[in-house]
């Protein structure tokens, strides 16, 4: 596999040229192609709006620097919801009432939820939502595209190396809403070929840190590792206090937790945390996406940008909605036509693969561990 990732990576570099973002068409100077984003600017969940959005506009700004697509500039709109489902399904009708062309890297499952239906009401491409949860997934909709693998793929991976090393006695801190109960069914369907089920749960709610009670359940369960489903402030406040308890076993998390916020967050408490990644490695140029994507950052804010995973998956999600739009054009149906069209497409070692009947277009998981200077290692 990794000898048909670089055999097949070089075909990407073309797409990082300018011709490749040159090609305008006459007649459209002036016109814009305008995407929605509601996502989390403020609370607890800040950082993954604001990086996610950051890794995204390295493409657009690029791609506008060179004429758009066909012509037309890209402008993203973002909104605040505060990762909060009323506020995102509020900016969602004003998005369709505005006529974007399609609504873009929404972050987080219950803020996503509230918005499919809209979406789907009004036909509008729902491209890269930043969650991993299968609720978005099944049944098949037209309308959404997934760049990033789903929490079932992220928590098999754990569980299956957890397995392997002999950890059988398995619990679970999940946020009490669609998200963490998503990752909470991830864990338990891995667990269940092997006669095993979680051996304790704890919960807290969206956007609080009140984890006293769950750590008390869980660490009355006795358990030898505690896979995490939550945001990373609230993920923070439950190590530091399930260790102070006297827990020694291992943390896991999910990609959506911000690896580089929860790292921030735990200062040196981080060290031995794992977290699953559904996208390629951004500190090091280890495949020509990271490169490319290094080279962009450093290129617009200089020795200001800090890499990290969360600005990685939003520009690869710009990346693979700027090819659809070559690939099919600016209407609803073009773009999600262009999408489909996107068949085992190489961004650079990370591919994505969509076809009529597909739009989970990865399950790529590997797992990484942080450092206590906040670094991570794969």
């Amino acid at each position: 596999m990794k000898r048909r990732l670089w055999v097949q990576s070089a075909a990407a570099a073309c797409i990082a040229s300018p011709s490749f973002w040159a090609r305008a068409q006459p007649g459209s100077a002036g016109k814009k192609i305008v995407l929605g984003q509601s996502a989390a600017f403020s609370g607890p969940a800040s950082a993954l709006g604001e990086k996610f959005k950051q890794g995204a506009m390295l493409q657009f700004d690029k791609a506008n620097a060179h004429g758009g697509v066909g012509g037309r500039l890209i402008e993203l709109k973002s909104l605040d919801d505060g990762y909060e489902p009323d506020r995102c399904a509020a900016n969602t009708k004003a998005f369709i009432e505005q006529g974007v062309s399609a609504l873009f890297g929404y972050i987080g499952t219950p803020t996503s939820l509230a918005a499919l239906p809209l979406a789907t009401a009004a036909k509008l491409p729902f491209i890269a939502p930043f969650t991993g949860a299968e609720a978005l997934r099944t049944p098949f909709n037209r309308q959404v595209f997934h760049v990033r693998a789903s929490y079932f793929d992220e928590t098999a991976e754990i569980v299956k190396q957890l397995l392997a090393v002999g950890i059988k006695r398995i619990a679970v801190f999940h946020q009490n809403d669609s998200y963490g109960k998503a990752g909470l069914e991830g864990v338990t369907r891995a667990l269940k070929p092997h006669d095993l089920a979680p051996t304790g749960l704890g919960t807290v709610e969206r956007n609080t840190t009140a984890i006293e009670a769950a750590v008390a359940s869980i660490m009355a369960s006795k358990p030898d590792a505690i896979v995490q489903i939550s945001a990373y402030k609230s993920c923070a406040a439950f190590i530091r206090a399930a260790r102070k308890a006297g827990f020694g076993g291992t943390f896991y998390n999910v990609s959506f937790v911000g690896t580089q916020a929860l790292a921030q967050e735990l200062g040196a408490d981080a060290r031995g945390v794992v977290v699953s990644q559904v996208m390629p490695f951004p500190f090091t140029p280890v495949t020509i996406l990271s490169g490319e994507y290094l080279a962009a950052g450093h290129a617009a804010q200089g020795d200001k940008f800090e890499p990290n995973y969360s600005s990685m998956e939003g520009y690869v999600a710009a990346k693979v909605l700027l090819e659809a739009l070559h690939r099919g054009g600016q209407g609803s149906d073009a773009l999600i036509q262009g999408l489909e069209a996107m068949h085992d497409f190489n961004a650079g070692g990370f591919f994505v693969d969509f076809n009529p009947q597909k739009h989970t277009g990865s399950k790529f998981v590997e797992l990484t561990i942080l450092q206590e200077d906040g670094r991570v290692r794969r």
